[in-house]
């Protein structure tokens, strides 16, 4: 299989030992026992393995056990094709799942590693490959180990898969960077749902996802310093983020709908494009500067929260911001 006939020269086999002194069997003496006592009839392994099968196959022989069919399957390479090792990063599955890799993006990507399906789709559930999967389709050639072609398929699954199946996935990372306890309440599942559905389609992990969605549970986010050049040093900076406390205190009905209209509104009276009102409020409200629709984020963010932010950005601009300006002008003389 795959390799189809190998042939090996009895001269170059010694008189291999099977049991050591001790009285322990040797590898391929144990093996060969083992996979007899388990009834298997196909053993895939590594091809570094192929040198040891003419040996263990005289054993079965020797034994009368019924020879099984082997398949040699090319070694995975680092991207450099060298042997994969810790330095190339995550190398077993548990790793991976740690990581925020999903179990379906994972046997996707393995399924694809040394394998060829007919066709040219990359994203194949596991259903399909059961179905498809041909050992005669195996490459020869060692595969090469590709994370970014993992992580873009992992992207895929976050976006395509059930809500509720990536709310459940993404639940323990939350937890482990304490956005929500152990024992989550109703309401905290709720949101997360309704978190995870705006923003999923950002993420390529589960751990990105929890980062996403982490300023939706908690309000001691930090503002990005590229936000903060761009949005909240220029002159006026305070007094957009005041008009735009107006809007968010008095939209009604508090839904996104009406929020993009009051902004858009507001932002004409002013003589300012949208997004002179838009990014400041991103910025106050989430700490960052892309994301999710704004207008959706407020809603979901809630109004009694989103004023509590953009309050806390308004004195961030008026105090501690000039206190950080003049440092660093002092550092520079």
């Amino acid at each position: 299989m795959i390799r189809n006939r190998v042939v090996f020269k009895n001269e170059i086999l010694d008189d291999f030992i099977i049991l050591k002194s001790n009285g322990m069997p040797t590898y391929n003496f144990a093996c060969v026992i083992d996979d007899y006592a388990m009834k298997l009839t196909h053993i895939i392994r590594a091809e570094e393995h192929l040198s040891n099968t003419p040996r263990q196959i005289l054993l079965y022989e020797a034994l009368g056990y019924e020879l099984p069919r082997f398949a040699h399957v090319p070694m995975i390479l680092a991207p450099d094709r060298s042997k994969l090792s810790k330095r190339h990063g995550a190398t077993s599955v548990e790793e991976f799942r740690s990581e925020g890799y999903l179990g379906e993006a994972i046997i996707n990507y393995l399924a694809l590693l040394g394998w060829s399906p007919e066709g040219t789709d990359e994203i194949m559930p596991i259903e399909r490959i059961v179905e498809e999967f041909d050992i005669d389709r195996v490459s020869k050639t060692a595969a090469v180990y590709d994370v970014k072609k993992l992580t873009w398929i992992n992207g895929h699954y976050l976006r395509e898969l059930p809500l509720d199946k990536v709310v459940a996935e993404v639940l323990p990372f939350m937890q482990k960077h304490g956005l929500i306890g152990s024992e989550p309440e109703a309401a905290e599942l709720k949101l997360l749902e309704k978190a995870v559905d705006l923003t999923r389609d950002r993420a390529k992990t589960l751990e990105e996802l929890a980062d996403v969605v982490s300023y939706f549970f908690s309000d001691g986010f930090q503002y990005e310093e590229k936000g903060i050049r761009k949005h909240f040093l220029p002159e006026g900076a305070a007094e957009k983020l005041a008009e735009a406390k107006k809007i968010v205190a008095s939209v009604e009905p508090f839904t996104h709908e009406a929020i993009e209209q009051a902004y858009r509104t507001q932002a004409a009276e002013l003589g300012l494009k949208p997004a002179k009102l838009i990014h400041p409020t991103r910025l106050a409200v989430s700490g960052r500067t892309i994301g999710p629709g704004l207008f959706e984020l407020i809603e979901l963010v809630g109004r009694e929260k989103s004023l509590e932010r953009i309050d806390r950005a308004i004195e961030f601009v008026e105090q501690e911001l000039p206190a950080k300006v003049a440092a660093a002008e002092k550092q520079k003389q």
